[in-house]
Protein backbone atom coordinates (compact mmCIF):
# COMPACT_ATOMS: atom_id res chain seq x y z
CA UNK A 1 0.00 0.00 0.00
CA UNK A 2 2.94 2.36 0.65
CA UNK A 3 4.06 1.88 -2.97
CA UNK A 4 0.56 2.80 -4.20
CA UNK A 5 0.45 5.92 -2.02
CA UNK A 6 3.88 7.05 -3.24
CA UNK A 7 2.78 6.61 -6.85
CA UNK A 8 -0.46 8.52 -6.21
CA UNK A 9 1.48 11.40 -4.65
CA UNK A 10 4.08 11.47 -7.44
CA UNK A 11 1.38 11.36 -10.12
CA UNK A 12 -0.55 14.09 -8.32
CA UNK A 13 2.46 16.37 -8.02
CA UNK A 14 3.28 15.86 -11.70
CA UNK A 15 -0.30 16.58 -12.76
CA UNK A 16 -0.90 19.55 -10.49
CA UNK A 17 2.59 20.91 -11.12
CA UNK A 18 2.16 20.59 -14.87
CA UNK A 19 -1.26 22.23 -14.77
CA UNK A 20 0.12 25.01 -12.59
CA UNK A 21 3.03 25.72 -14.95
CA UNK A 22 0.68 25.97 -17.90
CA UNK A 23 -1.71 28.14 -15.85
CA UNK A 24 0.97 30.67 -14.93
CA UNK A 25 2.35 30.66 -18.48
CA UNK A 26 -1.01 31.44 -20.08
CA UNK A 27 -2.70 33.49 -17.36
CA UNK A 28 0.18 35.27 -15.71
CA UNK A 29 2.49 35.86 -18.66
CA UNK A 30 5.37 33.60 -17.68
CA UNK A 31 7.82 32.62 -20.46
CA UNK A 32 6.72 29.94 -22.95
CA UNK A 33 9.13 27.36 -21.53
CA UNK A 34 6.99 27.26 -18.38
CA UNK A 35 4.27 25.80 -20.59
CA UNK A 36 6.70 23.34 -22.15
CA UNK A 37 7.82 22.13 -18.72
CA UNK A 38 4.16 21.90 -17.74
CA UNK A 39 3.46 19.68 -20.74
CA UNK A 40 6.41 17.45 -19.87
CA UNK A 41 5.18 17.15 -16.28
CA UNK A 42 1.70 16.20 -17.52
CA UNK A 43 3.18 13.51 -19.77
CA UNK A 44 5.14 12.17 -16.77
CA UNK A 45 1.91 12.08 -14.77
CA UNK A 46 0.39 9.78 -17.38
CA UNK A 47 3.38 7.46 -17.24
CA UNK A 48 3.70 7.41 -13.43
CA UNK A 49 0.10 6.30 -13.02
CA UNK A 50 0.70 3.17 -15.12
CA UNK A 51 3.06 1.78 -12.47
CA UNK A 52 0.17 1.12 -10.09
CA UNK A 53 -0.23 -2.58 -9.33
CA UNK A 54 -4.03 -2.52 -9.16
CA UNK A 55 -5.56 -4.49 -12.06
CA UNK A 56 -8.47 -2.14 -12.77
CA UNK A 57 -7.81 1.14 -14.60
CA UNK A 58 -11.14 2.62 -13.52
CA UNK A 59 -10.65 1.78 -9.87
CA UNK A 60 -7.12 3.21 -9.81
CA UNK A 61 -8.21 6.45 -11.43
CA UNK A 62 -11.26 6.77 -9.20
CA UNK A 63 -9.04 6.46 -6.14
CA UNK A 64 -6.47 8.78 -7.69
CA UNK A 65 -9.19 11.40 -8.19
CA UNK A 66 -9.65 11.63 -4.43
CA UNK A 67 -5.91 11.87 -3.86
CA UNK A 68 -5.75 14.59 -6.53
CA UNK A 69 -8.37 16.64 -4.69
CA UNK A 70 -6.48 16.38 -1.40
CA UNK A 71 -3.19 17.30 -3.06
CA UNK A 72 -4.85 20.23 -4.83
CA UNK A 73 -6.03 21.66 -1.51
CA UNK A 74 -2.51 21.28 -0.13
CA UNK A 75 -0.98 22.80 -3.30
CA UNK A 76 -3.25 25.80 -3.03
CA UNK A 77 -2.23 26.24 0.58
CA UNK A 78 1.49 25.75 0.10
CA UNK A 79 2.15 27.20 -3.36
CA UNK A 80 -0.71 29.66 -3.96
CA UNK A 81 -0.81 30.72 -0.30
CA UNK A 82 -4.61 30.29 -0.15
CA UNK A 83 -5.45 28.92 3.28
CA UNK A 84 -8.06 26.15 3.05
CA UNK A 85 -11.23 26.82 4.99
CA UNK A 86 -13.28 24.41 7.05
CA UNK A 87 -15.23 23.16 4.03
CA UNK A 88 -12.05 22.52 2.04
CA UNK A 89 -10.84 20.26 4.84
CA UNK A 90 -14.22 18.53 5.18
CA UNK A 91 -14.31 17.89 1.43
CA UNK A 92 -10.74 16.57 1.46
CA UNK A 93 -11.62 14.29 4.37
CA UNK A 94 -14.62 12.93 2.51
CA UNK A 95 -12.36 12.24 -0.47
CA UNK A 96 -9.91 10.40 1.76
CA UNK A 97 -12.73 8.20 3.04
CA UNK A 98 -13.77 7.51 -0.56
CA UNK A 99 -10.24 6.60 -1.59
CA UNK A 100 -9.98 4.24 1.39
CA UNK A 101 -13.25 2.51 0.51
CA UNK A 102 -12.23 2.08 -3.13
CA UNK A 103 -8.76 0.73 -2.37
CA UNK A 104 -9.26 -1.19 0.86
CA UNK A 105 -12.72 -2.75 0.51
CA UNK A 106 -12.59 -6.56 0.68
CA UNK A 107 -13.09 -8.04 -2.78
CA UNK A 108 -13.12 -11.57 -4.12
Amino acid sequence: MIYAIILFVLAGLAEIGGDYLIWVWLREGKPFYWGIFGGIALALYGVIATFQSFPSFGRVYAAYGGVFIILSVLWGWGIDKKTPDFYDWVGAGICLVGVSVILLAPRQ
